[in-house]
Parts: structure tokens; C-alpha cells; sequence
């Protein structure tokens, strides 16, 4: 599907005529942070999933008093944001909003997550009407998915965000951007209170750890099979995710890296320590080193 003609006018705004990031070109009052293009990332890494990187957004979210803060990743097909108090709004938390702003048009739409998303990211787009599926971890994979279930929106914790909802089914930040401005300019509420307004979860962040690649697939291997001798609940579909009554651990080998990943989510910080505590036997049951957390 093409993107309408408001998206397109919208759309070109942004990027101005010569291609350049052209935020006069939006409404609104807007500071440029490291706007002239450097290869060497002098003021930080380019990565928006490590808050350190947002720092300097964050300072200068509230120093302006801006509503939000937007961050892109090197090559634009990452986006993060910060609201108008200078905190992360994560992926996940990001594609609520925009599922829900999607199906309202799209009643009934598949909406596409990777296995490291919150669970009440899947809990929100059910309860907005749409259909949430849970799927393998990589763009590509994504991609590939989101073309087969003709599915308008896809999102990854690693903040590539998919819209094929007036648009063409691919990662473009800049994009997402948009759409997010868009959203919080139609709102009667400020993106930090939409934030406030979601479910409170408690989580650890994507944990990595060394590993080889033979070792890596072993490990996840080896930690299935004796799950699923115990009937644990859990999706297999990227990894082991594992739903217990205090939330849900998540292990799986790096597409790209030799390591392995963790992560774990639950309502409350008792809940989480338990969950640490899971991940922490069900590693060592294969001889495989557990964080530190």
C-alpha cells in the first residue's frame, strides 16, 4: 500500500527538499542536536537503546522545556524517545501507542512484536481490538512476517518500528518520528502522561552474556528440552520464553553476537527476584554461567 497524500506532504516536510533532516519544515518550536553529519560519533554512540546515549536528549528535553525528544540511530532506521520529563519511552511502550492509533482505522489488524517485548505490549493490542503475535527477533525476520500476515505495524525492543499502514512495511525512523509527533500533536495529553498511563511493569534490561556460537544455540537447546519435560509454560518460537504466575523470563542466542540474551519482566520487584532466580538455576542446570544482575 502507497502512503496517502497528507502522509507523503508530511512526510517530505521532515526531510526538507535536499534530503536534510528539515524540522523547520514541522510546526512547533525545535532544537537540532549533532544535526551536522560526523562518521565519528563524537558526542556518543548512535545507539538509542542505551539511555546513556539519551543523555545528552534528555538534558536538553528539559533545560528547553520541550514536550518530547526524539533520537535516531547511525544509518535512521532506529528511532528512540524521551518525553517532556527527559525519560526513555521505550519500544515497546511506543508501539502501544501506536497500535492503538492503528487500529483504530484497522480494526481487527495482526500487530507484530519480537519475544523481548513487554507482555503488556500483547495485552494492549489485544484489549485495543487487534491481534498481537509474538515473533523471532531480527529485522528481516520482521519483515518477512509482517509481508505474510499483512500485518500494518511490527516493532522490535531494539527499536526498529515497521509501518506498512500508509506506508511501505519497513524500518524507517525518521518515519516513526513523524508518526509519534503526530500522535502527541492530536492528543489531549502530554506524551509523559500517555507513558503514566500505561501498565507499570519492573524489568532488567537486555542482559548479555559471553558465549561461543556453538555454545550459545547448545545452551538455549539444552534449557528447552528439560523445560519442557517440567511443562513449564513456554514459547519456543526465538529462544525460551517462559510465562510463570509472576511474569515471564525470555533466553535466546544472538542472531548477530556470540552470546546469549536475558531478560525477565514481572509486576513487582519480589516477582522479578524470583524470575532472576529461575534464570539463574535453569543456567546453571547446563553448566552455563548465570548474570551477576
Amino acid at each position: 500500500m502507497l502512503p496517502d497524500d497528507d502522509t507523503i506532504r508530511l512526510f517530505a516536510s521532515y526531510l526538507g527538499q535536499d534530503g536534510v533532516f528539515g524540522s523547520d519544515r514541522l510546526p512547533g518550536r525545535h532544537i537540532l542536536l549533532n544535526e551536522k553529519i560526523d562518521g565519528r560519533f563524537p558526542s556518543h554512540h548512535p545507539d538509542p537503546t542505551v539511555p546513556e546515549n539519551l543523555r545528552q536528549l534528555m538534558d536538553a528535553v528539559r533545560a528547553n522545556g520541550c514536550d518530547l525528544g526524539i533520537a535516531f540511530d547511525g544509518d535512521g532506521d532506529r528511532v528512540g524517545a524521551v518525553d517532556g520529563k527527559g525519560r526513555v519511552v521505550w519500544a515497546d511502550q511506543m508501539m502501544i501507542l501506536f497500535a492503538r492509533e492503528v487500529l483504530r482505522s484497522r480494526p481487527g489488524a495482526t500487530i507484530i512484536a519480537d519475544v523481548k517485548s513487554s507482555q503488556t505490549l500483547f495485552d494492549e493490542i489485544e484489549s485495543a481490538g487487534g491481534i498481537p503475535l509474538m515473533w523471532k527477533t531480527g529485522h528481516s525476520l520482521i519483515k518477512a512476517k509482517m509481508a505474510e500476515m499483512d500485518a500494518p505495524l511490527s516493532g522490535e525492543m531494539s527499536r526498529h518500528i515497521f509501518f506498512a499502514d500508509r506506508y511501505y512495511g519497513f524500518d524507517d525512523a525518521l518515519y516513526a518520528a513523524v508518526r509519534l509527533i503526530g500522535l502527541v500533536g492530536r492528543a489531549d495529553i502530554t506524551l509523559g502522561e500517555m507513558r503514566d498511563a500505561l501498565p507499570m511493569v519492573v524489568n532488567t534490561p537486555e542482559i548479555r552474556l559471553p558465549s561461543t556460537e556453538a555454545r550459545k544455540f547448545a545452551v538455549v537447546e539444552e534449557i528447552k528440552q528439560r523445560l519442557g519435560a517440567s511443562s513449564a509454560d513456554m514459547n519456543d518460537i526465538d529462544g525460551v520464553r517462559v510465562r510463570t504466575k509472576d511474569g515471564w523470563w525470555l533466553l535466546r542466542a544472538s542472531n548477530t553476537q556470540d552470546i546469549l540474551v536475558v531478560r525477565c519482566e514481572a509486576a513487582d520487584a519480589a516477582g522479578l527476584e524470583r524470575l532472576k532466580a529461575d534464570v539463574t538455576a535453569a543456567l546453571r542446570s547446563v553448566g552455563a554461567t548465570p548474570p551477576s544482575w
